[in-house]
């Protein structure tokens, strides 16, 4: 009597958790563009306060001005504040909701690990994003609200960027959350071609160049400001 064995039946794929997955990180992706757009120009804003506290502070100025007589004081930039603040919530919602989901159809961890798959950037991306946001709030009320800057709330923007950048505290604090944010940068661009389907094993080298490239351009131009500051350069 012979004894057929059926070969094991493959699962047929959620096509729902599929579909879902594609679109969570075509949020997180479109989502970390803006933002990407938004430093870009704001390490472009931050390099005026090489020319002197009158262009910083005019610049500064100019920004709440944006849109003025057609649109009232500060239009335009509560606009871009609340694309801004639509774009961290998207960007956080879909990394988290990725994450979870990813943990959910794994539910048994390896025993093996296998951390030279992964790179530094991607295994501390979600614990790094957390420290970045953090810092955002900080950000916002030392140098924007003047609330925690030792100058007080009442300064000008380019007597909050010296008294911050003064402190060697938060200062230190100001690198640490910038390297993370490269690091976030070079493995969140990679991901993101990915996604929006523009890289292939010809391009794969030279996005991650590009992308390396690119971070360490925008973190170093954040960087000069501290630098300009503790070297006695800005002042």
């Amino acid at each position: 009597m012979a004894t057929v064995t059926r070969p094991a039946q493959r699962r047929a794929p959620k096509t729902g958790r599929a579909s879902s997955s594609v679109f969570k990180k075509s949020v997180m992706a479109v989502s970390g563009i803006i933002l990407v757009l938004y430093l870009i120009a704001h390490m472009i804003g931050n390099l005026k306060a090489f020319a002197g506290a009158e262009s910083f502070n005019e610049y500064s100025g100019w920004i709440r001005s944006i849109g003025e007589p057609a649109v009232p004081t500060q239009t335009v930039l509560w606009v871009i504040r609340l694309v801004l603040l639509a774009a961290v919530v998207a960007h956080m919602w879909a990394a988290f909701s990725l994450w979870k989901q990813a943990r959910a159809a794994r539910p048994v961890r390896y025993v093996t690990k296998k951390p030279v798959q992964q790179s530094y950037a991607s295994r501390t991306l979600r614990w790094g994003g957390v420290i970045i946001a953090l810092f955002i709030v900080w950000h916002i009320l030392d140098l924007t609200l003047g609330t925690v800057n030792s100058a007080g709330a009442d300064s000008t923007p380019y007597e909050r960027l010296v008294a911050s950048f003064s402190n060697p505290f938060v200062t230190a604090f100001y690198v640490v959350a910038l390297v993370l944010l490269g690091f976030h940068l070079r493995h969140g661009i990679w991901s993101a071609a990915q996604t929006l389907g523009q890289s292939n094993k010809r391009r794969e080298r030279l996005l991650n160049v590009s992308a390396t490239v690119f971070a360490f351009v925008l973190i170093g131009g954040f960087l000069l400001a501290p630098a300009g500051v503790l070297l006695g350069i800005v002042d």
